[in-house]
């Protein structure tokens, strides 16, 4: 199953870029440039270019994965998909699973804002978090460092979780 909007997939990655325009400009810039090291200098000399750039695909790649961990219905294809009967609308496998939509809403009942960013959020606290913070102690950085990065993490993936839950539709033959 993938996203029938590929647009819409495109926008939100857009997420990280304007989250970090606001985090590491006006919030906290200056802490980020002394906690990270980095000086006027190096800020002036970036190929801003290839560092929005990249920014952009990974932030985009980061969506399409984001989407199967807050969108739940992502795992009736890992269940079913390989079934021939998951392509065919009519079929007993079909007829069972709007059964238990009737029953549950269990293709809706999630796809809401709420849900997704609190799955988004919770996914960049304790997953990426954890990553950063693995990293940080290794390098020596300082917690307002870890924290920082965390911080910025945890509200982008809770608003592209968000974005994705409440927009994206997936294409389930019903």
């Amino acid at each position: 199953m993938a996203p029938t909007n590929w647009w819409l997939t495109f926008i939100i990655a857009l997420v990280p870029l304007l989250v970090g325009a606001v985090w590491y400009g006006p919030l906290f810039g200056k802490l980020w440039q002394r906690e990270s090291g980095v000086t006027d200098e190096q800020m002036e000399n970036a190929n801003m270019v290839k560092i929005f750039g990249l920014t952009y695909l990974y932030s985009f790649l980061v969506s399409m994965f984001l989407m199967m961990v807050v969108i739940h219905q992502f795992g009736l294809s890992g269940m079913f998909g390989m079934l021939p009967e998951w392509n065919d609308a009519g079929s007993v496998l079909w007829q069972d699973l709007s059964s238990l939509d009737e029953k549950y809403g269990m293709f809706t009942r999630h796809l809401h804002f709420g849900h997704g960013a609190l799955h988004g959020g919770m996914f960049g606290l304790v997953f990426v978090g954890g990553i950063i913070s693995i990293n940080g102690l290794f390098e020596r950085k300082s917690w307002k460092y870890m924290l920082l990065h965390t911080g910025y993490w945890f509200v982008v993936l809770a608003l592209v979780g968000g974005l994705l839950c409440q927009f994206m539709k997936l294409p389930l033959p019903m």
